[in-house]
């Protein structure tokens, strides 16, 4: 492990024409303070955790104290944001201060995300507030505790400055981790604008530092929009099987590493719903939980659009090879998905039958209100010799469940000698091991937002960030997370300023 003046930066997306980016100096908040430091992505980076005890280690990241290894700057791109392209966005909130290579010469790149206005602002104000940056934070910990790809979180800080948005609310900053942030609205900027000579710039960029293992492919960027295509699919059904519900996924929230970014209206599925709609701000549902697999087809198809001129010099020839592309999307995602759900059912591979098994459940779930979480957990428990209790009493429709329970049981019985103890609790185990226990509720993320704003307390921070990041133990200390949410829950709403 390193101090900061050891790691290695290579700035490479600063090396790029200046279309690509401005320059940009970040505008540190009015006495900020450290409120969350994550070892974990310490860790990822090659940094020595120690390093946050410096008096100096949040100026340095907040660029108070000038650094070498720094070259700030806010990207440029565009993107579909519900269905609508909208030509120049860019980072109107966030800085790329640089980029590293860790141990395994792995990039990632260093972002701070409520830096101040830059040139993509569009009249906004460049800051983010304490409320979403510590639903970021927390999120970005709980997808890594879930094995679902995702951008990281270095730290969390926050200031005595004020940001208005529907109220006067406390700033904050997070400082985002990821291999990169080049968005499938990076190629539509360039697509669009028909500056093709700067979208092959683009494209070889991406090759060289990103896939270095495709220059020696027939058509790299063929193999490179079959693998973003591979990639997309496994990350949504793995959202789908989780129950994660994005909320904003326009083509600039996309990422071509596979891995979730952006952060903000986000939301879990509590009583299954396939239509659940987690953002406040989409009234017409089109990022609907059911509607997330279809999203992310529509987005790579506008992502192969945009390489059709790397794809071929022949137009119709490059119109060919992104069909042919996109048209494996759908197999990639019925499969990943319910080799996804078979395991969350304790089964060692999934038969075509056993989609019928999935979708029986699922729709039993969806008439009874039933909690998608604390069903697949309790079941990864279940003792199997009788009905599960725990299981049966989520249900209205008891006799419903009792049947569907019964082919379960059937089903085990080709994988597992129900009998056998031993089998059984090798069962339970790989079973809970994908099954969390705890997931980021909306409610526990207001309570850790409340106490912050309201009593300067962050100590629920550190509570929620210990067991998201291990989602699957048990962590009795905090078993009351584990139940279903209060009440007041219902009356929590978020929207695209989450």
């Amino acid at each position: 492990m390193k101090s900061i003046e050891k790691l290695n930066f290579n700035n490479s997306f600063a090396c790029l024409p200046e279309i690509f980016f401005s320059e940009h100096q970040p505008e540190p908040l009015q006495d900020d303070f450290l409120i969350h430091f994550n070892p974990v992505v310490a860790e990822l980076l090659g940094l020595d955790a120690s390093e946050v005890e410096r008096k100096d280690f949040l100026d340095i990241f907040t660029t108070k104290k000038p650094f070498a290894g720094f070259k700030p700057l806010a990207a440029c791109y565009a993107g579909h944001q519900f269905g609508q392209f909208v030509p120049r966005l860019g980072d109107g909130r966030a800085i790329l201060l640089g980029q590293i290579r860790d141990e395994e010469l792995r990039p990632w790149d260093l972002q701070l995300k409520g830096s101040g206005p830059t040139l993509y602002s569009r009249g906004s104000d460049g800051r983010a507030v304490l409320r979403s940056s510590i639903r970021e934070y927390l999120c970005s910990a709980a997808m890594h505790g879930l094995n679902i790809p995702t951008t990281h979180a270095l730290f969390l800080s926050g200031s005595r400055e004020e940001v208005y948005r529907e109220q006067i609310e406390p700033g904050a900053m997070v400082l985002r981790v990821a291999p990169s942030h080049v968005r499938f609205g990076s190629f539509e900027y360039y697509f669009y604008s028909q500056r093709f000579d700067e979208l092959k710039l683009l494209f070889d960029y991406v090759i060289e530092h990103y896939y270095p293992h495709l220059p020696q492919a027939p058509n790299p960027a063929e193999s490179f929009l079959n693998e973003v295509i591979d990639s997309t699919a496994k990350l949504i059904a793995r959202w789908q099987a989780v129950g994660f519900a994005h909320g904003v996924m326009n083509t600039d929230n996309m990422s071509i590493h596979g891995i979730t970014l952006d952060y903000g209206p986000f939301g879990f599925i509590e009583q299954y719903d396939p239509n659940f709609i987690c953002n406040h701000s989409d009234y017409h549902g089109r990022y609907a939980f059911d509607k997330q697999p279809e999203i992310g087809l529509f987005n790579l198809s506008c992502l192969a659009q945009a390489l059709l001129p790397v794809l071929h010099e022949d137009a119709d020839e490059a119109v060919s090879l992104a069909k042919k592309a996109l048209a494996s999307y759908q197999d990639l995602f019925v499969k990943y998905y319910y080799d996804l759900m078979a395991e969350k059912l304790g089964l060692k591979s999934c038969q075509l039958d056993d989609q019928k098994l999935i979708k029986s459940l699922l729709s039993s779930m969806e008439t009874d209100h039933v909690d998608y979480t604390l069903m697949f957990r309790y079941l990864s428990i279940a003792e199997l010799d009788t009905v599960s209790q725990k299981c049966r009493d989520l249900f209205i429709d008891r006799p419903a469940f009792d049947a569907w329970y019964e082919l379960y049981r059937e089903r085990l019985a080709q994988d597992y000698d129900l009998q056998d103890k031993a089998s059984l609790a090798r069962r339970s185990n790989q079973m809970k091991q994908v099954n969390p226990k705890y997931i980021l509720r909306n409610y526990m993320a207001e309570i850790a937002i409340r106490k912050a704003q309201d009593e300067d307390d962050y100590s629920e921070i550190e509570n929620l960030m210990t067991i998201l990041s291990t989602p699957f133990d048990e962590h009795e200390a905090f078993e009351h997370y584990a139940g279903h949410p209060p009440e007041w829950a219902q009356k929590i709403e978020v929207s695209c300023s989450s």
